[in-house]
């Protein structure tokens, strides 16, 4: 009976032997197959991205600037450790130990997802920066499978700072917004070192849903996330409790919620003559390049002056129509119905028509609502 007991087990023991031997064979196989014809990764290594071209006047003071990605390039070094925190909290807590990927956080997704919990990806951090440089965002088991071969051929070719550089100055973080800088701009009007801990939190929080974490539209759970955030920060040692429990009681203030001013409010209005530089240099070096080449250029017009010139060509005009005795107008229209039904000022906003005019005050778009004899009723 004993040997016959002992038999069994030992079959069974053979069995799950043989089927551990097998699916580790499988499982080489596959990562085999999907190892070939990957893209090299090497590459990143000399990662350059598309960044903001910049056009300043004669005098060295910002007028404009064109991107199609809003992104400002911070090296890894230069990143605050406060701003590298928050998004390792947010991302992957266990980025400085894992080889790329996390097998602790791919079980607990796991089991998270068998008890009906939420469907997560587990991705590291790694992971994410070969899906956003190397692979496609589909969601599938074969760019899984490639994700981690590259993230672990990547882990080590550069170390965890470089790696970390990449993924803070790439990922998309709403607003037009890629990379960390950029994003702290668009939401703070600051450089990454003036950021307290809610505000790198909160950017951290966008991480995740860029466009579903909006401070004023979401603003409930965008402070549910950012406080989240702050809370593993907590917990993995990166900010005291007394931090802690300071920046969860702070409000979401941003440039969205009217609380700072914009970047873009220390600019001038734009007008023809960025336009123009814009047009030339897209012809001669690609709007590739302009757009994205992070061109510095230095343009001759005198800010103050080039408002001189402006209102001396609107007075010349201006006393041309005047002296011929009519009044030539734009030649717009807008349906008279709007004006009947109350829609005009609509109407009237959609209007292509010089809007900039200041000669002797500010002018004002109107629309002409009766005409008489010697006389006429507007409506601005």
């Amino acid at each position: 009976m004993i040997r016959f007991i002992l038999g069994f087990l030992g079959s069974i023991f053979s069995w799950l032997t043989l089927a551990a031997f097998m699916g580790a064979l499988t499982l080489g196989a596959i990562f085999w197959m999907y190892s070939r014809d990957l893209p090299s990764h090497e590459q990143l290594a000399n990662y350059q991205p598309p960044t903001i071209s910049r056009i300043y006047s004669g005098e060295g003071e910002l007028m404009d600037e064109f991107a199609k990605e809003r992104r400002l390039y911070t090296p890894p070094e230069q990143i605050p450790e406060l701003v590298k925190h928050a998004f390792v909290s947010a991302e992957d807590k266990n980025f400085y130990v894992h080889k790329g990927y996390d097998l602790r956080g791919m079980v607990a997704a796991a089991v998270e997802a068998a008890r009906g919990g939420r469907l997560r990806g587990a991705s590291t951090i790694t992971q994410q920066v070969m899906k956003n440089f190397l692979l496609s965002s589909d969601r599938s088991a074969e760019r899984k499978i490639k994700e981690l071969i590259l993230a672990t051929r990547l882990e080590g070719t550069l170390d965890k700072e470089h790696i970390l550089g990449l993924y803070l100055n790439e990922i998309f973080l709403g607003q037009n917004s890629y990379g960390v800088t950029a994003a702290a701009q668009t939401y703070y009007n600051k450089t990454l070192d003036q950021l307290a801990p809610e505000e790198a939190a909160y950017l951290a929080a966008l991480a995740q849903r860029p466009g579903n974490l909006h401070p004023v539209r979401q603003h409930d759970d965008a402070i549910a996330r950012r406080n989240y955030v702050l809370k593993e920060m907590r917990e993995n040692g990166y900010i005291t409790n007394a931090a802690y429990e300071t920046a969860v009681a702070q409000p979401l203030r941003t440039v969205q919620t009217g609380d700072y001013e914009s970047h873009r409010s220390a600019l001038p209005p734009r007008d023809y003559f960025t336009d123009e530089i814009r047009r030339q240099l897209s012809r001669n070096f690609g709007e590739e390049e302009f757009f994205g080449g992070g061109l510095t250029i230095r343009a001759t017009v005198d800010p103050e002056l080039q408002v001189v010139a402006a209102h001396s060509l609107q007075k010349a005009l201006e006393d041309r129509d005047r002296s011929s005795g009519s009044w030539r107008g734009t030649g717009k229209t807008v349906d008279p119905a709007s004006i009947d039904d109350g829609t005009w000022e609509d109407a009237l906003g959609k209007v292509r028509v010089a809007r900039n005019v200041t000669l002797g005050g500010q002018w004002f778009v109107a629309v002409v609502d009766q005409i008489g004899d010697n006389q006429m009723s507007l409506k601005i």
